[in-house]
């Protein structure tokens, strides 16, 4: 009897602690419906079949991926004086 009151409470803890890892991971993968209908919108052929066949998150990151370099960066967009280059000194 002694054996069930110890080992009931750390199964309820193991338990816990693995809900909240589940929770954590479908969390981070949870999707927005505004993500869904982008990636449909405006997806590319081969992200449709990289969808297809791998799902989800591995098409999203070539999706994202692909946008990132479509787009110019941020700090260009807003500071076109920002594109100076860096020199050193001359010796």
């Amino acid at each position: 009897m002694a054996f069930l009151v110890l080992l009931i409470p750390l199964l309820v803890m193991v338990f816990a602690l693995l809900m909240e890892r589940l929770e954590h991971r479908l969390q981070s993968t949870t999707m927005s419906g505004q993500d869904v209908e982008e990636f449909f919108d405006t997806a590319q052929p081969d992200e449709v079949n990289t969808f297809i066949r791998e799902g989800w998150s591995r098409a999203m990151s070539m999706f994202r991926l692909r946008r990132r370099k479509d787009r110019p960066s941020t700090r260009s967009r807003l500071h076109p004086s920002s594109r100076t280059t860096s020199r050193r000194p001359g010796p």
